[in-house]
Parts: structure tokens; C-alpha cells; sequence
């Protein structure tokens, strides 16, 4: 016997549960932005339109950015430089590139095309200091109902986990980076 299941195209657009809910990954284990890209692999299975702004990404080619960059409904931005933060000494540029996404992500959010926004690496932003916790508070409690929002990254802020209805924290357990493997194309990015 065959399973025959319905394309996403023979489908109708599922609608987005009434009340939008609010997600957070966090943690030191990998998997955070894994789990919010299954997330809207997922909802663009089922027809859901999805914005993701990247925090703190710049321009670096992460494998799965081609992928969903192909799906119908998704669509992304990507803000930050190539070099990595160093939180004990952030620059200026720095903080208004995180000052940009967020901005992106409040537009995205209150423009009514979207029923998921992913807020990628904002736990991190807010950690560092590139942003003000209060103005994701705000942003996080001021969304339409309809909107779910996920929020990942280390370092997530108690008020975020507070406010989130849904946290998962990944920890790691053992990791190959600890045997001096880097991370590979494919991977880890």
C-alpha cells in the first residue's frame, strides 16, 4: 500500500492558530537554530508565510539560507558583520547593525504578511549588549495575536524565558569541537 499525501500546493493555507505563541531556543548545546529552521521547514509545509532575521550573520553563507531561500512563504534577512563579536569590547557599528534587525523584525512582525517571524541569534544580541532587553520585551509583548514569534540563542534573558511559552533549552553534553574538529560546511553551518 502507498501513503499518498497531498502537496503543499493541493493544499488550502492552513490558518495560523489563532493566538501566536512565542518560542525560545537557548542553551550552550548545538541546535538552536536547527530547531527554529525545522520549525519553519515545517510551516512552509503547510503554507504558512515565514520571515527570518538573522542577527549577528552578516553576509556569511550558512547551508541552510540556500534551501530556504527556495521554499515558498519563507523569506530572510541578514544583519552583522563578518567577524565575530567580541562582547567585552562591541563596537558601535556593531550595535547598530543589531539595532537594524531588530527594526527589520519589528517591520516583519506588524506587516501582516507573516504568521511566523524567527528572531535567529537575538538572545546572543541582547546578551552582548548590542540591544536593550527592554525594547525585545516590548516587541515580544506588543505582537499581533496572530503572529508566533522564535527566538533563539545562548544567554536567553529570564524575562524572555518568562515571557516564551515554549523553552527548550539544548545542552551540551559532549561535542567534537572539544577533539579540536572545526566546524564544517554542511554542519555546523
Amino acid at each position: 500500500m502507498t501513503n499518498k499525501s497531498s502537496l503543499p500546493s493541493d493544499r488550502a493555507r492552513v490558518d495560523p492558530c489563532a493566538s501566536g505563541l512565542v518560542q525560545l531556543y537557548t542553551g550552550s548545546g548545538k541546535g538552536k537554530t536547527t530547531a527554529a529552521t525545522g520549525c519553519v521547514v515545517r510551516a512552509a509545509g503547510h503554507g504558512l508565510r515565514v520571515h527570518i532575521v538573522y542577527f549577528m550573520k552578516g553576509d556569511t553563507r550558512y547551508g541552510e539560507q540556500s534551501v530556504l531561500a527556495g521554499l515558498p512563504n519563507v523569506s530572510f534577512e541578514r544583519f552583522g558583520s563578518l567577524d565575530f563579536v567580541d562582547p567585552q569590547n562591541v563596537k558601535e557599528e556593531e550595535k547598530r547593525q543589531a539595532r537594524d534587525a531588530l527594526e527589520a523584525a519589528r517591520r516583519a512582525i506588524f506587516s501582516g504578511q507573516y504568521d511566523i517571524v524567527v528572531l535567529d541569534e537575538v538572545n546572543v544580541a541582547v546578551g552582548w549588549k548590542l540591544l536593550d532587553l527592554q525594547e525585545v520585551v516590548n516587541l515580544v509583548e506588543t505582537k499581533p495575536g496572530n503572529v508566533d514569534l522564535i527566538l533563539t540563542g545562548r544567554y536567553a534573558d529570564p524575562k524572555l524565558i518568562e515571557l516564551a511559552d515554549l523553552v527548550t533549552e539544548m545542552v551540551e553534553i559532549k561535542h567534537h569541537y572539544r577533539k579540536g574538529i572545526q566546524a564544517r560546511a554542511g554542519v555546523e553551518y
